[in-house]
């Protein structure tokens, strides 16, 4: 069993991210997405490690996000 968490991948539920969102210190700030394929790329990874190994948690974001882990 293995947790991937995603941050920011461009999809139509983060393209408002572009125009600014929320950020934690209470301003409105544009964040940078990342290609989903890069998701998959990751959930191909952990899914092709032979069966005496895992990923435990892997977190896959857009470089130069604010934060990790909110939501």
């Amino acid at each position: 069993c293995g947790q991937i968490d995603i941050g920011n991948a461009a999809t139509p539920m983060t393209a408002r991210m572009a125009g600014g969102v929320p950020q934690a210190n209470g301003t409105m700030m544009p964040e940078p997405t990342m290609n989903a394929d890069h998701v998959g790329d990751a959930v191909v990874y952990m899914a092709n490690l032979p069966p005496d190994a895992n990923v435990h948690t892997i977190t896959v974001m857009a470089s130069k996000m604010p934060f990790v882990g909110r939501g």
